[in-house]
């Protein structure tokens, strides 16, 4: 893949000089939410004809140099090693009266026969209005017309302003949409996801809550905000989105671990979920251990057979705050930077078929096995 970032003011034909001359079967951008969206998407379609592009706004950005800001940031996929379809759908609220799995598997097999025989690696990468409170329904709809098919994603950001989140593709701009790119590739690939979570054995039920607005009442029969804090040993006045980073609480399916991150109290003092959360959900508080280490780690361990070409990234824009608090947001970039990681910071992320928080998902991509890739692709 290419990857390109100019500032959120340049015009998206600056871009050309950096992606270079090679036809391009992709092009996704990553834009930060103080640019003007319409016109990114707009521009993107004028400038690079023949190739579908999917855009998304931003919670911040991951550039080659690690996290920025006030950037769009630009994935091209070379026509010589990928090939992909695009599956829109919206509005999100009528996902139920849609044949979403019946168009994903018309798609997926439309790719595969369409695509080189030895385009053999294949993936999807899900892009989601992150206000939509609908990736969970998204990805049940999605999951079984995907088959065998890996599937990673983000939920699209507004910075730290939850007010509004837009994805494009093809020169159109939605919300209350989910974009899911289908892509076959000579690469190896690996679809990945990581977090650096521990889970305690304290725990809380959830015993009131309103699952269509992500929203907890009441935790151990008390009212959530303050039980959550009571549980934490902090304030239930002071509690804010560090807070909530610093001490996350998860869901323990036999030996994994989701993250169930906290978005704001209300004012009534209520917990509101950036995912999915119902009456009688069992949460572990669970202990963040030293982020940089961790990446480092996890992201050495996708080079155990050979380095990634690059790595495509949906990083929970939770992370990120956690990593500015303490004071980690340069070691953390120089990790990513290292790695070759680019992508964005999300409100949510995908892997599969769960909406998950806290956590990087992401595709590492390998040189063609047969060498004949040339640069990285």
């Amino acid at each position: 893949m290419i990857r390109a970032a100019i500032p959120a003011s340049a015009p998206i034909s600056n871009l050309a000089a950096q992606l270079g001359d090679a036809p391009l079967a992709h092009l996704f951008l990553f834009v930060s939410p103080t640019c003007d969206f319409a016109r990114v998407v707009a521009e993107a379609r004028a400038a690079f004809p023949g190739c579908r592009t999917v855009a998304c706004t931003t919670a911040g950005e991951i550039g080659p140099e690690g996290y920025v800001d006030d950037t769009i940031i630009a994935v091209g996929l070379p026509a010589r090693h990928f090939a992909t379809d695009v599956v829109v759908a919206q509005p999100l609220d009528g996902l139920a009266r849609a044949d979403l799995a019946g168009e994903v598997v018309r798609r997926r097999l439309s790719l595969s026969g369409g695509a080189p025989p030895h385009f053999v690696s294949l993936f999807g990468f899900a892009l989601v209005d992150g206000l939509s409170r609908a990736e969970d329904v998204l990805l049940s709809e999605i999951a079984p017309g995907l088959g065998h098919m890996p599937l990673f994603g983000g939920s699209a950001g507004d910075g730290r302003r939850f007010e509004s989140t837009l994805l494009g593709c093809d020169g159109h701009v939605y919300d209350n949409a989910a974009v899911v790119t289908l892509i076959a590739t000579d690469c190896r690939v690996q679809v990945f996801s990581l977090d650096h979570m521990t889970p305690t054995e304290r725990r809380m039920v959830v015993t009131g809550a309103d699952p269509a607005t992500r929203t907890v009442r009441e935790i151990n029969g008390a009212p959530a905000a303050r039980e959550y804090a009571r549980l934490m040993g902090r304030d239930p006045e002071q509690l804010d989105t560090f807070t909530f980073a610093a001490h996350p609480v998860v869901v323990r399916l036999g030996e994994d671990h989701h993250v169930r991150a906290i978005q704001r109290v209300t004012e009534a003092g209520d917990l509101v979920f950036f995912s999915a959360i119902e009456e009688g959900m069992v949460l572990s508080v669970a202990t963040p251990g030293d982020m940089t280490a961790h990446l480092e780690g996890e992201l050495s361990t996708l080079s155990a057979t050979g380095a990634p070409a690059d790595i495509l990234a949906c990083d929970c824009i939770l992370r990120r705050i956690e990593a500015e608090h303490l004071q980690q947001g340069r070691a953390v970039s120089e990790v990513l930077a290292r790695h070759r990681v680019v992508g964005f910071s999300t409100y949510g992320e995908q892997i599969g078929p769960i909406h998950i928080n806290h956590t990087m998902t992401g595709v590492a991509l390998y040189p063609p096995a047969d060498g004949n890739g040339g640069d990285a692709p």
